[in-house]
């Protein structure tokens, strides 16, 4: 029996008792599906096979998206720069997705945001990037956001007054779509609880059950208490990322490719040191920059360069955030500065390489193979696409499953918290008079749990204390701490910090201010005594110096060693 089961119409919790119950459980039976990794693509992956009836198992080492799916652009989007690779079929599926998150799956989480382009030549470019823009429009139908437009010059100053005259000869505007991909990848990780799945944190794979040479499970270590369990599984799917080529060391196959990884840093300055009223995006020598809106900030990134590091900690380097700081100052009447940052982020992109059409099935973008009977390994793709990444491993893994297995049903699928949304956005100001919150607070919430804030709307009403906004992180209430802890899997101080809210990136001192409130707000819920207690806040407070004693190294290799000081 999945533990914590319940009704359909109230949401699984994540809480400590639900994990102690799986633990338990690990091992009583052989499942149809182990999924290992719980970034988006593994979430995505529970889901899919969750929802067509199949026993699913899925184990992650640390946290929910704690590697690339939280340290992303945050954007949904079909790739403007594959256009110019006439990769069509991508752009087509990638804005497909984007249309599928926007109006139906995840619209609580999921919301257009405009972008400009500045122009500096003026003829040709117009036509060339307004081509492949009314393209973009065209392949993703134009159904989900506004059209593109055309603007002069004077027109673009008018929605970005922050940037140079002589930056531009004119811009033309369009949208894409954001999400906060840490939450939206928790979110799935809970629907497919919500479908039966059980999703487990901290537990890391150190071994492949075999059968012969058939893949028959693995061998997992809960890292909260040291004990190892064995799983049963008909199937095993790898959705590692970044740690795909350990899986390959583990199995002792050679797989039909392999992952590099290429380091992607982001900035966040606060929302009033640009004058912008929409999102930019500029092209530079090796890539594309955003400036992209953040509730009280501005995402500005990214960079592309090789790493080879450790995988769990990639850091921004001073040479990372100085390109930035150019390549964005370029274009500003006022320049920003190193004192304008009050966040840096660093993530990791899963390249893949050495993948042919008689090994690796699907398009460019990402592959499915099956190195070793029983062990499916789905690698490379982008974050808009976890869901098409899902369904084809999925399907693939079926193939080994002695029995029918239905067609995906994910296209059609919410994520939790969607059903009911708008409903409940359109009611914003009477659930603010009756749970007696602001109506900015209500919407704050809304977008962050969907119809789900009637959770928090509950949690306030039975402990009002939990209604104020939480010291050194005001744009937080001390509810959402606690119901992090109570439904969403939060088993420490980082995952409260970094994951399931930003405070780590988006307030000037990193949440050192906010920590220790956090830290005593969720100890009873955990059982953490005083020791454990003063040993989480010592452990994050070391991590945030050792993140800024990195951001000042001036190259990799420094940046790494400074951060490994403090692993955690």
């Amino acid at each position: 029996m999945h533990p914590h089961t319940k009704e359909h119409t109230v949401s699984v919790s994540l809480d400590p008792a639900y994990r102690a119950a799986a633990i338990a459980a690990l091992g009583d039976t052989e499942i149809d599906v182990l999924v290992i990794g719980g970034g988006v693509t593994g979430a995505g992956a529970a889901l899919d096979a969750a929802a067509r009836g199949l026993s699913v198992t899925l184990v992650e080492a640390r946290d929910f998206a704690a590697g690339t799916s939280s340290r992303s652009s945050k954007l949904i989007h079909g790739g403007l720069r594959y256009l110019e690779q006439m990769d069509f079929t991508l752009v087509r599926e990638a804005l497909k997705e984007r249309g599928l998150l926007l109006n139906s799956l995840a619209p609580h989480l999921v919301r257009p945001v405009p972008f400009l382009f500045p122009l500096r030549h003026r003829v040709w470019e117009r036509a060339y990037i307004g081509a492949g823009i009314a393209l973009y429009d065209t392949l993703g139908g134009a159904r989900t956001v506004p059209m593109h437009k055309h603007l002069t010059r004077s027109g673009a100053l008018d929605l970005a007054p922050a940037l140079r005259d002589d930056a531009m000869t004119g811009a033309i505007r369009y949208y894409d779509a954001q999400v906060d991909d840490a939450r939206h990848t928790m979110m799935i990780a809970r629907t497919a609880a919500e479908q039966g799945a059980t999703v487990l944190t901290r537990t890391q794979v150190i071994g492949l059950e075999r059968d012969g040479e058939r893949v028959v499970g693995a061998r997992v270590l809960d890292l909260e208490t040291g004990a190892a369990h064995t799983v049963r599984a008909r199937t095993v799917i790898s959705a590692t990322g970044v740690w795909t080529d350990d899986m390959i060391a583990m199995t002792g196959v050679d797989f039909p490719f392999h992952v590099q990884m290429s380091k992607g840093v982001h900035i966040l300055v606060p929302r009033d040191r640009l004058d912008l009223h929409t999102g930019l995006i500029m092209r530079t020598e090796k890539s594309v920059l955003f400036v992209i809106p953040w509730a009280e900030h501005w995402i500005i990134g990214t960079t592309d360069t090789p790493w080879s590091l450790d995988k769990n900690h990639p850091t921004a380097t001073a040479a990372d955030v100085d390109y930035i700081l150019e390549h964005v100052n370029a274009v500003l009447r006022e320049p920003l500065t190193r004192a304008d940052i009050v966040g840096t982020y660093a993530g990791l992109r899963p390249l893949m390489t050495g993948a042919s059409k008689e090994t690796a099935k699907l398009s460019r973008e990402h592959a499915v193979a099956e190195p070793v009977p029983g062990l499916f390994v789905i690698a490379g793709g982008k974050y808009t696409t976890y869901r098409v990444m899902a369904e084809d491993v999925v399907d693939a893994a079926a193939t080994r499953l002695a029995r029918h297995v239905p067609a995906s049903p994910t296209a059609r699928l919410p994520i939790l918290g969607a059903d009911g949304y708008r409903e409940m956005l359109a009611a914003t100001e009477e659930s603010a008079t009756r749970t007696g919150l602001s109506p900015e607070q209500v919407r704050h919430l809304l977008d962050r749990y969907g119809s789900l804030a009637t959770d928090l709307f509950d949690l306030v009403g039975a402990d009002p204390a939990l209604r104020a906004p939480l010291a050194g992180a005001p744009g937080y209430l001390a509810a959402e701490i606690v119901y992090a802890v109570t439904h969403e899997g939060a088993l420490h101080l980082d995952d409260l910090l970094t994951r399931r809210t930003r405070i780590s990136i988006e307030v000037p001192d990193r949440g050192l201010a906010a920590a220790p409130v956090v830290a005593r707000l969720v100890a009873p819920l955990l059982g953490w005594d005083a020791a454990t207690t003063d040993l989480e806040i010592d452990r994050y407070r070391d991590r945030v110096h050792a993140e800024l004693l990195a951001n000042q190294a001036s190259d990799d290799e420094s940046a790494n060693s400074a951060r490994l000081v403090a692993v955690g």
